[in-house]
């Protein structure tokens, strides 16, 4: 569970903390956060915090704590030695901690004791809250069925939208051919009346080319006649 510690700002800033159990599944080679939140009541009164968090096996030790800082104990084993980070908030309400690159040996109970030491005016207080966390250690996660529905949607999109482009390039290739086909017959078309064009120039042409003849060969034959009447005459 992640732990919930929210600030709402009206006419001041005031504290809402949430408290939260703390998972209690790890998975070899990950990070795994202990959740520990304590909640203080009466945020008005200033109190002096100190945690300890302790794994408890064949006996209960001492592996962080947090006094006025977050450090480890000098006497801690080595096996904790550079493992293990503070991740509580700075009001000190969520004070957990997390373990770097967890292994199977990781597997037990861990136990954070958090006392608070109150004062207000003359009148001094303390109290004490211990919260137990079984831990198992797991050589493999869970799937997360979020992660697992995401998969499969983005699978199903990815099918779809290569049936669509299909679908479309089928399309605009069946489109182009059509317009080539048209413009084909189109130019056929021109084609065929450019021929005729051609052959009307051509008859027309060949017609007028008669005609000439026609007309000159007829003025010469008249020119050369009046000629020899005119020679025939005058002999």
């Amino acid at each position: 569970m992640i732990s919930l510690c929210l600030s709402f700002s009206f006419s001041g800033v005031r504290l809402v903390c949430v408290d939260v159990a703390s998972d209690t599944e790890a998975v070899v080679g990950r990070v795994m956060k202990l959740t520990c939140i304590y909640c203080m009541k009466r945020e008005e009164i200033s109190a002096e915090t100190k945690v300890d968090w302790f794994f408890i096996g064949e006996d209960k030790r001492k592996i962080y704590q947090f006094d006025r800082e977050p450090q480890m104990p000098e006497d801690v084993e080595m096996y904790w030695k550079d493992r293990l980070t503070w991740k509580g908030s700075q009001d000190l309400q969520d004070i957990s901690i997390s373990i770097l690159n967890v292994t199977l040996n990781d597997s037990g109970t861990y136990e954070c004791e958090v006392s608070r030491f109150f004062e207000f005016n003359s009148f001094k207080h303390s109290t004490t809250k211990k919260t137990t966390i079984d831990l198992k250690v797991k050589m493999k996660g869970n799937r997360d069925t979020t992660a697992l529905y995401s998969e499969i949607m983005m699978y199903v999109l990815l099918v779809f939208l290569t049936f669509w482009l299909l679908v479309e390039m089928i399309y605009c290739y069946r489109k182009i051919s059509k317009s080539e086909e048209q413009h084909m017959e189109n130019k056929v078309v021109a084609v065929r009346f450019q021929t005729d064009l051609l052959l009307s120039f051509d008859t027309a042409l060949g017609h007028l080319t008669l005609s000439f003849f026609y007309s000159f060969f007829t003025i010469v034959y008249f020119v050369v006649s009046h000629f020899l009447l005119i020679c025939l005459s005058v002999i």
